[in-house]
């Protein structure tokens, strides 16, 4: 799930994104249950359970009933409001904070959340049935919301791997860490098998192919909720919630909450591979997907919801909704949807919209829009995962302990690193010896944030320092210990430069993290049009010393030219806190030989060209750079020759984000001034290379960039936002106003607080939802900064870009 998807969309606890118009059909929408695998769940059904169920549900009323299908966001809900309003579930988005208010918590700090919503709903008030919340988190590598937690790879590192043990462990680990902090519910695993590397949650699927996916499903379930029947909240399980259901990883040109445009065959061989194995070995929950099959959203399908789901596979937990997914469904609103519960969902993910859709569905059920049976069933079935995961119990001996982030977790994400990682590349150089003097330097090299990626402590992952890792170690960090011990060196380089000549350097570069939505891309070139790794690359060559680059990514990407430019190339995915886990296996002994091998083979496969969006196993006229299943090793290395430089597809189509940067206008953008403004050169803060500074005479003027056609409603229902690097040198004598051209754009936003008074450097981000507020068209954009103020008015521009931080994001000139 993801925070931030809103009204409209997304999955995950994070916020949902625009409402997609509908995509006309063009293929099956009603699956025929009898072509679809069987499967059973096990360990959900008790006689004594339900015999207790039976009872519970003879007493409550209709809003208690309608209460435990509603589950709300704390970002958007007080305990207080359980009082009146007996939801059945609360959830902690990817951006939404514990009741602290602090976005970047310990462990501490959710526990006293959890502890503060479960104490109202389980307060004794007459002529009320006191029932448990379940408390959900998207804990989908670790349980990441919390600082100080054991972060794991991501699974397109896990799937590298092939070691369903390893799951199961992983899986048991992140239960115990989620439930000491207060959470009794993972959403996870995903069991998406991505086609199009193009889509933004690639990273979050184990594997391209199916039977991986499928041999994970299970050990993942039993290491999260334990064995089937057997597991509860006072040993440290947590329900699972299998997701997305179905088809999330085959949507067209790999759009996320898109349309996937597939046969019921291949929905079924591919996209459905996963499921059976986690039913049988008893999930809790499933989460409903964003995207359509054909056209029709899943949240809205009750062919598959119910037909297939419930019935063929026989599942008997709960469908939960993805973050206002509901909303998505013709006809229906984020607060007004009795179509998604009568299709087979038992509990909407409704997080800032719950008291709305709470209100609608239970006169829906007072009018029979929605019969009673239906939802009797979804209470049975959600009150059924409450009583066999134990909510009823109050123990929680598991909970407040000092569990996260200790020795014996991080040892097995250490060994996940050391298992997943992959080498493309090798000519003779690893692996190092310990006692050499090694160079490490890029981005990425001592960054455990950016080693992790997106969904920690953030939605999107960005913005995190290493003090936020309190048990975490940076990629250098692993490298400096492995060495230091036998008398070797590791110095840190931010820009490659060196006093002593290095006897080798580890380049460590790659994707910014990211989440669904925004790191959906156009191409699969890594740095098109502006390529600094592969700078850093070739400056260390021309200087004679052999470079070992080690890519963090979320997808495998065209790196033909950092390829070529590189002796070695190791593809560490996202590695997650322990960064030392790769030191074990590029490190030798004092003689170079390996202290580990190389065990990582491609999950997904390489592609030759930028443009190879799809190239998956089995495809006809399959043709990679590096087949499924690649991975060189120390026992079996091999040669890469030189590799054609040629991308295929023209870089200026990669950018839709970033504005201005490092004195720089990106493609296919363009910077143009009234004649009377002038530009020029300036130096930009310490964290950015240059600016440009305005100068407007007196009177009105306006300064754009402009270029390409930008529809970024999704990105507003996301609660994104423009963000402008900038100093005030001469304040403005009259209004400054930001807008947006093209489109049927006829407002724009009082942004004068902003630009006030001369102050020094400063960060405004602007929620792009306030443009629209502003009576600013975001369907259609041509020039995403627009500046209009009255001069004498002198301003200079370090960096303009769109990012997720809505914590510290606001709406100037709002009243």
């Amino acid at each position: 799930m993801r925070k931030l998807l809103l009204a409209t969309t997304i999955f995950c606890a994070a916020p949902a994104i625009a409402q997609h118009a509908p995509t006309a059909l063009s293929g099956p929408t009603t699956a025929d249950p009898e072509k679809w695998p069987a499967a059973a769940s096990q360990g959900l059904l008790d006689p004594a359970t339900e015999k207790m169920i039976d009872g519970l549900i003879a007493r409550m009323s209709v809003e208690e009933k309608v209460g435990q299908m509603i589950q709300a966001d704390i970002a958007s809900i007080k305990p207080e409001d359980l009082r009146t309003y007996p939801l059945g579930s609360i959830l902690a988005g990817g951006n939404s904070p514990p009741l602290s208010g602090n976005d970047r918590s310990p462990a501490k700090d959710w526990v006293e959340t959890t502890r503060a919503f479960r104490a109202v709903a389980m307060e004794a008030r007459p002529g009320r049935v006191t029932i448990p919340l379940i408390f959900g988190v998207d804990a989908v590598h670790g349980n990441n919301n919390v600082i100080g937690a054991t972060i794991f790879p991501h699974n397109i590192g896990l799937g590298a791997a092939n070691d369903p043990d390893l799951i199961r462990r992983i899986g048991h680990v992140t239960a115990i860490e989620t439930a000491a902090a207060g959470p009794d519910w993972a959403f996870g695993p995903t069991l998406a098998v991505p086609q199009n590397d193009r889509w933004g949650r690639a990273y979050e699927g184990y594997s391209e192919d199916p039977a991986l996916v499928a041999s994970y499903s299970g050990a993942m379930i039993e290491g999260l909720q334990g064995k089937p029947g057997q597991g509860r909240i006072q040993q440290g399980h947590v329900a699972a919630s299998a997701k997305h259901f179905l088809g999330d990883g085959g949507t067209t040109d790999g759009i996320d909450q898109g349309d996937t445009q597939v046969d019921e065959v291949t929905l079924i061989r591919i996209h459905a591979a996963g499921y059976p194995g986690a039913i049988n070995a008893g999930a809790m929950t499933i989460m409903a997907s964003f995207n359509s099959w054909n056209g029709v959203k899943m949240h809205g399908n009750k062919s598959l919801l119910t037909d297939v789901l419930k019935g063929r596979m026989g599942f008997q937990g709960f469908v939960v909704g993805d973050w206002n997914g509901h909303a998505q469904i013709p006809g229906c609103t984020a607060t007004d949807c009795p179509q998604t519960f009568n299709a087979g969902l038992d509990m909407a993910m409704a997080p800032d919209s719950w008291k709305g859709l709470f209100e609608s569905t239970v006169r829906h059920v007072r009018d029979g829009t929605i019969p009673m049976s239906r939802v009797d069933d979804a209470v049975r079935r959600i009150l059924r995962v409450k009583a066999r995961l134990g909510l009823f119990d109050p123990a929680r001996p598991v909970e407040g302990t000092d569990a996260l982030g200790k020795p014996e977790h991080r040892a097995v994400a250490r060994e996940a690193v050391s298992k997943s990682i992959v080498l493309l590349k090798n000519e003779g150089v690893l692996p190092l010896k310990s006692t050499a003097n090694i160079l490490v330097t890029g981005p990425g090299a001592d960054s455990i944030g950016m080693q992790s990626g997106g969904w920690t402590l953030s939605w999107q992952g960005d913005g995190n320092g290493n003090e936020l890792f309190p048990n975490g170690q940076s990629i250098y960090a692993g490298i400096a210990e492995a060495v230091k011990k036998d008398g070797g060196a590791a110095t840190l380089s931010a820009d490659g430069s060196f006093a002593k000549k290095p006897d080798v350097a580890i380049v460590v570069f790659g994707e910014q993290p990211y989440a669904e939505m925004r790191g959906d891309v156009r191409t699969l070139e890594f740095q098109p049009g502006d390529k600094q790794a592969l700078a850093t690359l070739t400056k260390l060559r021309a200087q004679g010393i052999p470079t070992v680059a080690v890519f963090l990514s979320g997808r495998p990407m065209w790196v033909n030219p950092e390829l070529n430019a590189s002796d070695a190339f190791v593809a560490a995915w996202l590695p997650g806190t322990e960064g030392g886990g790769i030191a074990d296996v590029i490190i030798g002994d004092k003689s170079g030989k390996p202290r580990t091998d190389f065990r990582g083979r491609l999950s997904f496969s390489w592609p030759k060209t930028a443009g190879q969006f799809l190239l998956n196993k089995g495809d006809a006229n399959y043709d990679p750079l590096f087949a499924f299943g690649y991975g060189l090793s120390y026992a079996k290395p091999g040669k890469v020759a030189k590799l054609n430089e040629d991308a295929g597809v023209d870089a200026s189509l990669a950018n839709t984000t970033i504005y201005f940067a490092r004195g720089q206008v990106p493609a296919p953008f363009s910077f143009a001034t009234d004649s009377r403004v002038t530009r020029a050169v300036a130096e930009g803060p310490a964290q950015q290379e240059g600016g440009v500074r305005l100068t407007w005479p007196a009177g009105p003027a306006t300064i754009r960039i402009g270029g390409g056609d930008l529809d970024l409603t999704r990105e507003a229902n996301a609660d994104l936002s423009i963000q402008i690097s900038y100093r005030v040198d001469t304040a403005p004598t009259g209004p400054v106003r930001l807008l947006m051209e093209g489109g049927a754009n006829t407002g724009s936003i009082d942004a004068t607080s902003l630009f006030a008074k001369p102050d020094g450097w400063q960060t405004a981000k602007v929620f792009l939802k306030c443009y629209t507020t502003n009576g600013v068209d975001l369907t259609k954009v041509t020039a995403p900064f627009v500046l209009q103020a009255s001069g004498p008015f002198s301003v200079t521009i370090a960096d303009v870009r769109i990012v997720s931080d809505p914590n510290n994001s606001v709406c100037p000139g709002a009243k």
